[in-house]
């Protein structure tokens, strides 16, 4: 297994393989053979970036069978996926702002991200498979009052797409076995959600092919395969933490509205 970030230093961006409390540097296409340069530089030096820029930002409801089953949702045959803005992004450390003049709900949703690592259209499971690179962590962050601000179009884009509604890391996790894994959600260090990724309804595999049918994907987009119990509104200065095992701590700050 392997863990893969991208951070600044100096003004300058780079990539490379977290070893410990330092980075291995890594030169040229994460997703094509990067060469490492043989520097190594200390952790604590260094801002971790979002380890991954998606072109599709991708995300997925009802896909676990405990929150289908509580909600009384059908289970899909197919992904139920919307969009989120690429923009929305953020790291590990830096804060979720709502929009401004809203002052409803906005809640955290933690998630099992898919890292895409190779064009992949109309592919079958097996090669879907092996087009996913690797694993992170996701927190799909809503403004949930704005989801259904107009009864007659949920908003899921507006609602989940604003700015700093994606935090994505801290690391990519490349040889982890995402099933034997577990989501844990912290707000303030009190664990609101955690849940086995076995219980997921359409498998990881299943989930890139079935969207490669609709739409080509490419290396760096990104899908986020759906939460269950336990999102929660987030109060102004709470911190939340999304925590996967062999990923890492993906750590946010919900800062105060101006």
């Amino acid at each position: 297994m392997a863990l893969w970030v991208r951070f600044a230093r100096d003004g300058a961006e780079g990539f490379g393989l977290l070893e410990g409390d330092s980075v291995r540097v890594h030169a040229g296409d994460i997703f094509a053979a990067p060469e490492p340069t043989g520097e190594s530089l200390p952790l604590a030096d260094l801002r971790l970036l979002p380890p991954v820029r998606p072109a599709r930002f991708i995300g997925l409801w009802n896909n676990f069978h405990e929150v289908a089953a509580k909600a009384g949702n059908a289970i899909p045959a197919e992904p139920l996926y919307f969009l989120k803005s690429p923009g929305s992004i953020i790291g590990p450390e830096a804060a979720i702002r709502p929009p401004a003049g809203y002052t409803g709900k906005v809640i955290y949703e933690g998630e099992l991200g898919l890292v895409i690592g190779r064009t992949c259209t109309n592919a079958t499971e097996a090669e879907a498979g092996a087009a996913i690179f690797g694993l992170t962590c996701v927190n799909d962050v809503t403004a949930l009052d704005l989801l259904q601000a107009d009864p007659s179009f949920p908003q899921w884009a507006r609602a989940k797409g604003c700015d700093t509604f994606g935090p994505v890391g801290p690391a990519i996790a490349t040889g982890l076995d995402w099933s034997a894994q577990r989501v844990k959600v912290a707000l303030n260090g009190r664990v609101r959600q955690d849940y086995p990724l076995s219980d997921m309804i359409l498998p990881p595999a299943r989930i890139v092919s079935l969207i490669s049918r609709e739409m080509t994907l490419h290396p760096g987009d990104l899908i986020a395969c759906g939460t269950s119990l336990g999102a929660l509104p987030m109060r102004p200065g709470m911190v939340v933490e999304v925590t996967i095992e062999g990923i890492g701590t993906l750590r946010n700050s919900y800062a105060p509205i101006a």
